[in-house]
């Protein structure tokens, strides 16, 4: 039995143990941040709730236990992305455009910072969703939601939102001739 004068101490050592440097997963503090540079390229985050655009996502999943640009603890297998200037957390639909499929990703990190294209970093649970693990690099659209209520907690969690109907190949098709005449 611990003292009663030591339960506060007890369980301050508790909660570090379990993480207390991170904040939790919430979207309750959306955070646009100020404009920043990496690798001499500026970016200037803002809200667009109108975002859709075509391009280039990998997927990360190294770093594990890190924290992310809104301070929660990553989880390479839960459902989740970096992106360079929308809001955090954002929601966002991302649709392969070589297979169609489609999935709804909790936005919680600053990234991608390659270049060529890139515009979103998915972590691995993200990635083995959409199908495109082993592909690495795959064309994607991705634009911003709002997902109900409970697809939001499924994410908060980790765990992926309901499943959507995949694209048809005609739009597949346009959108990927879309993406070409942009230069990707």
């Amino acid at each position: 039995m611990v003292p009663r004068f030591l339960v506060p101490v007890v369980l301050l050592l508790l909660s570090a143990c379990a993480g207390g440097d991170y904040r939790p997963v919430s979207d309750a503090a959306v955070k646009i941040g100020a404009p920043y540079r990496v690798r001499g390229v500026s970016y200037a985050p803002a809200a667009d709730p109108s975002y859709d655009m075509l391009g280039m996502a990998s997927w990360y999943g190294s770093e594990s236990g890190r924290r992310t640009a809104n301070g929660e603890r990553f989880r390479p297998k839960g459902v989740s992305a970096a992106h360079t200037t929308l809001p955090l957390p954002s929601y966002v639909e991302v649709t392969a455009l070589d297979t169609g499929r489609r999935i709804i990703v909790r936005v919680n990190d600053r990234g991608p910072f390659a270049g060529k294209g890139r515009i979103l970093d998915l972590s691995r649970g993200a990635a083995e969703a959409l199908g495109m693990r082993g592909a690495g690099v795959v064309p994607v659209r991705v634009r911003v939601v709002s997902p109900d209520e409970r697809d939001r907690a499924r994410l908060r969690r980790g765990k992926p939102a309901r499943e959507l109907p995949p694209v048809d190949a005609a739009t597949r098709a346009n959108l990927r001739a879309q993406l070409r005449a942009s230069g990707l």
